[in-house]
């Protein structure tokens, strides 16, 4: 018989990928350096022997946040493109992706359903954080740039909300 996942574990999957996804289409690389970090501290079981275990090195987490530092500071650059361009859009998608297979995977879900339900939302969170900041731009008269440090401020504090919510059960820490 099938053992059907309780309903606090459902959740536990659910939201968390909702959350880090949503910061992927905000900033790309602030999703997986802050899933990233929280592997690091918080190592589960069920990422051994997936090769998304790379998340849990700590040189990786390192890297991602350094690479999502320069973002924040390369989104303000008028060079840069929209992230609705269709190069931008897909790397977003594809942070989706991996930080929603990756959650999924870390509480021994399926990584496909976890990448699927990011992309989907890390897409729809790119539209909707475009539209916000340009539409906020337009009526206060507010340089985009400006409101883009805004942005970087609810993703900090996003992250740091993630960080700091559901922890592995006590059966499924794994060292590193």
């Amino acid at each position: 018989m099938k053992k059907n996942l309780s309903s606090a574990q459902r959740p536990a999957r659910f939201w968390p990928v909702l959350g880090f996804a949503t910061l992927a289409g905000m900033r790309s690389l602030s999703a997986p350096a802050f899933l990233s970090h929280y592997l690091v501290r918080q190592p589960v079981a069920g990422l051994a022997g997936s090769p998304l275990r790379f998340l849990r090195k700590p040189a990786t987490a390192t890297a991602l946040k350094v690479l999502a530092a320069s973002e924040m500071v390369a989104d303000k650059l008028p060079n840069m493109p929209d992230r609705i361009a269709p190069p931008v859009l897909l790397g977003r998608l594809l942070t989706g992706a991996l930080v929603g297979a990756a959650w999924y995977k870390s509480r021994h879900g399926c990584a496909l359903t976890g990448g699927l339900l990011g992309g989907v939302v890390a897409v729809g969170a790119t539209f909707i954080s475009y539209a916000l900041r340009t539409g906020i731009s337009a009526r206060s008269g507010v340089p985009v740039a400006l409101v883009g440090v805004g942005e970087d401020a609810l993703v900090l504090a996003g992250g740091a909300a993630l960080l700091s919510g559901p922890r592995p059960v006590p059966g499924q820490w794994r060292p590193l």
